[in-house]
């Protein structure tokens, strides 16, 4: 993979620069809008959930902040990532390259726009007057992690999409059900213990405790957690390329 990733370098670097490009075509604020996107959704969710579930809880913005910002950045990468083989047909059915190039180059853009809201992350944390400890620095775990995660899923979704056009409306659906069960705007603490424990079967709710588990509460996330959140991103990422390699010459048939 990594000896034609760089045999194929150019066309990598052009299809990330071309993303990146005309994701921001005709926009005035261009490259803002990665930063003031999450800005307004969290302003509009703070407006909303604070008198029902923040009032009484420490740091409720930057725990607001830390959901959305994982979650945007799954939904962000795998709407991109479903569609990136059919939006690039017109390229691989002409030339022979690797099929996951594309699929690669719309999780390098997804992954600038989280280093640049990341950024935006810590000052918010400022603000909240959140204390900075060398545990911060364990964060580069589920962001490596949640990196490698979605790229497994969007190798799933992207394989399926050229199959079966409707995962598009479903997966719209999905992700709506996956935002309300991920503990967003809400804590799980008056759940069951039975309930609590449920929470982890989403994979987003995972990656999200991690992050508030060292910036909120300051600690180490403990060993389960770190192998829970390995696990998940063992399995998607196992399965997609699976997926790849198996359908990965009848693609040209159903684009």
């Amino acid at each position: 993979m990594f000896n034609k990733l760089k045999q194929h370098r150019f066309l990598f670097e052009e299809l990330v620069k071309r993303d990146f490009k005309k994701k921001y075509k005709r926009t005035i604020l261009g490259m803002g809008w990665s930063i003031l996107s999450p800005l307004l959704t969290l302003l509009v969710m703070r407006l909303v959930f604070t008198q029902f579930f923040g009032r009484n809880m420490d740091h409720y913005t930057t725990y607001l902040f830390c959901g959305n910002l994982i979650f945007a950045c799954f939904n962000e990468s795998s709407n991109q990532g479903m569609e990136s083989l059919m939006s690039n047909a017109g390229i691989f059915t002409k030339v022979n390259v690797p099929k996951y190039l594309f699929l690669l180059s719309k999780n390098v853009q997804t992954l600038i726009n989280f280093a640049l809201t990341l950024c935006v992350f810590f000052v918010f944390c400022i603000i909240d007057h959140i204390t900075f400890t060398w545990r911060f620095v364990l964060l580069l775990y589920p962001i490596f992690c949640l990196v490698l995660f979605n790229i497994g899923l969007g190798l799933i979704l992207s394989a399926q999409f050229v199959f079966f056009r409707d995962i598009q409306y479903l997966w719209s659906v999905f992700t709506q059900l996956l935002m309300y069960v991920s503990a967003i705007f809400y804590s799980v603490d008056g759940y069951s213990p039975l309930a609590q424990k449920l929470f982890y079967l989403n994979p987003l709710y995972c990656f999200i405790t991690y992050f508030r588990t060292v910036v909120i509460q300051s600690a180490v996330p403990p060993l389960w957690l770190h192998g829970l959140i390995l696990l998940y991103m063992g399995l998607f990422l196992g399965i997609g390329c699976w997926m790849y390699k198996k359908y990965n010459t009848r693609f040209l048939y159903y684009v």
